[in-house]
């Protein structure tokens, strides 16, 4: 089975994306559908997709669980609740009882915009966290390199609960220069609860000019860190688009991953992500009837 373990979608006239309002993400500023995105997952070779939240907002999450039972291709959603919220443990039933709320495999919020780089250590915060955990959901950790810190914090108080590292952190690539990112990575990596994922780094890169070398210091040095069997491979579709198509960024993958071996490479391609999430294969089609 191989998964793409991020992606997003979004229909502007259903739900308004006001990030999108700035000049640099202009070509984002259309629908996003599963029919644009099938025929390209396809061609790539990828069997399943996990969705991934985009705006902290409970609406969304739920019309993606239900999109998501209406899409054999989507493997599981990461959502959204409110962490700080007391009632978190009874939101996460109600989305998991809910139209399609078996697709349910995590939770996310935007921690990247918290002004406070310590915002994962509140107590608020770690109390939701930990009804995500007891829920049997991952937590996807949306940081940038200086909330890494609270990132490893966390990781540690909570050793039961999953976390999963999306786009490496973000880490500086069209500046150059490993340091601190890739320190605070292995310190993150450190932690055998936490998995990553291989995503986003052509929009971190210069995008008019990326190449696949000016991305490899920073895909080794996760794949050194955490290992193929804590890696997963996510497309970061349609938000990769401000640099790459799909294809580009799945050729960048297979090529940055080409010095693993066969097994390897399935983990980061599928194996992770069904583990990391608990992804189901998907079900078997029934074969069309010809018309007589």
């Amino acid at each position: 089975m191989r998964v793409d373990a991020h992606h997003h979608v979004w229909e502007l006239g259903r739900r308004p994306q006001d990030w999108l309002d700035g000049p640099e993400t202009a070509p984002l500023r259309r629908d996003f559908t599963t029919a644009d995105l099938t025929p390209r997952a396809r061609a790539a070779g990828v069997d399943r997709t996990v969705l991934v939240q985009v705006l902290p907002d409970p609406a969304e999450t739920r019309e993606f669980l239900a999109l998501a039972a209406a899409e054999p291709m989507i493997a599981g959603v990461v959502g959204w609740v409110d962490l700080t919220a007391p009632g978190v443990a009874d939101t996460l039933a109600d989305l998991r009882h809910g139209p399609g709320g078996g697709h349910l495999v995590g939770a996310r919020h935007l921690v990247q915009g918290e002004a406070d780089p310590a915002w994962l250590a509140r107590p608020d915060v770690r109390r939701g966290l930990r009804a995500v955990g007891a829920a049997g959901l991952c937590y996807d950790l949306l940081v940038l390199p200086h909330q890494l810190p609270a990132a490893v914090e966390t990781a540690r108080a909570l050793p039961d609960q999953r976390f999963v590292l999306d786009h490496l952190a973000k880490p500086p690539i069209a500046r150059g220069g490993l340091d601190p990112w890739a320190a605070l990575l292995r310190e993150l990596a450190a932690e055998p609860n936490v998995f990553c994922k291989l995503s986003g780094l052509v929009t971190e890169a210069r995008r008019d000019a990326w190449s696949v070398a000016e991305l490899r210091p920073y895909a080794d040095t996760a794949l050194d860190a955490f290992g193929p069997g804590r890696t997963m491979f996510g497309s970061d579709w349609p938000v990769c688009l401000l640099a790459a198509s799909y294809e580009e960024v799945v050729g960048a993958a297979e090529e940055l991953t080409a010095g693993l071996d066969p097994q390897e490479r399935a983990q980061v391609f599928g194996g992770t992500a069904a583990r990391a999430y608990g992804l189901s294969e998907p079900a078997p089609q029934s074969p069309r009837e010809e018309p007589p």
